[in-house]
């Protein structure tokens, strides 16, 4: 009896040590890759993360900071907030387009995995035919290179021409604050060696890029600010680039604005427009700072809008 008691407590001890063991394995602490995938019609649709960045809110926004405060911890956020930096990949069946790039090595090391990404979503970086930039401000634009060196060798980069004019300017670089100089050096960074390999071509109006891809000009945030309209089969995604910021206060006040706006008035009334066309005809909006993967619908909802995040969905 005395016997068959130390075999069982002994078991137990065994089994106990056992599951200890189990429950000492080292935490990963790595995400899983920052991709996404949605169908628009015939046209494959991947969000992909470059990141996330930290940015003090209460500082950027322009309304009381007490009231950026409030919406952020109503909304479980704390100061700063984590804010996603999200590129599209459009695959149209004949074209491989890319809009916006992430940060690269311009905004420290929490961003600049846009490529590692892109690469476990099945796609390779020469394999991209076109890049469309929304707006030159460093964190879309920033991926463009790697120790100068272009990271997408076959792809034409396209962007609004008043952009161009704007952020690629030595003379606007040298009369602007030296807080702001660093905007224009990332951008030229960034896009000058396409310029020089003939791989750039600003954007001059409004309209199709590539079949079922169009441009459109919404300037504010920045003088050559564009949203992209990728349409198929009756529905249309609308790629908003920096129409929006921090999505726990903005949504609800719409009119509120940023500091990196460079004309709050127009950059608030292109808000407006955007949205209330998407949330009128239930397009799906795409968003370069909304939580990854920034994609959702727009209800309108007394003076501002409701953010309707897709479902999750595999591809069937």
């Amino acid at each position: 009896m005395i016997k068959a008691l130390k075999h069982t407590l002994l078991a137990a001890a065994l089994a106990a040590a056992t599951v200890g063991a189990q429950a000492a394995a080292p935490m990963v602490k790595t995400p899983a890759p920052g991709f996404f995938r949605v169908m628009l019609g015939d046209v494959e649709i991947t969000p992909i993360s470059d990141g996330t960045f930290d940015l003090p809110m209460d500082q950027f926004i322009h309304q009381k900071p007490e009231l950026t405060r409030a919406a952020i911890a109503k909304n479980f956020l704390k100061l700063p907030v984590e804010t996603s930096d999200n590129a599209f990949l459009i695959n149209t069946g004949s074209k491989l387009v890319l809009v916006d790039t992430g940060a690269g090595a311009l905004f420290g090391p929490t961003v600049g995995k846009f490529v590692n990404n892109l690469k476990a979503a099945g796609y390779r970086p020469e394999q991209i035919d076109e890049i469309y930039i929304t707006h030159m401000h460093g964190d879309h634009v920033g991926g463009l290179v790697n120790n100068g060196q272009r990271v997408f060798p076959n792809a034409v980069v396209r962007a609004g021409k008043a952009d161009a004019d704007y952020w690629l300017s030595q003379a606007n670089m040298d009369k602007a604050p030296a807080d702001k100089k660093d905007f224009f050096k990332g951008a030229m960074a960034s896009i000058n060696p396409y310029i020089q390999a003939g791989k750039f071509k600003p954007i001059e109006k409004d309209g199709e890029l590539v079949p079922g891809v169009s441009a459109q000009a919404e300037h504010g945030h920045t003088p050559g600010h564009t949203v992209y309209a990728v349409e198929s089969r009756g529905q249309k995604l609308v790629l908003i680039g920096d129409l929006i910021h921090l999505a726990s206060v903005q949504f609800d006040n719409p009119q509120v604005t940023i500091a990196f706006d460079s004309d709050e008035k127009a950059a608030a009334t292109a808000r407006k427009k955007v949205f209330d066309d998407a949330a009128r005809n239930g397009w799906l909006v795409g968003g370069a700072h909304l939580q990854f993967p920034g994609l959702g619908h727009l209800q309108t909802q007394g003076k501002g809008y409701r953010w309707v995040p897709v479902n999750y969905t595999q591809m069937r």
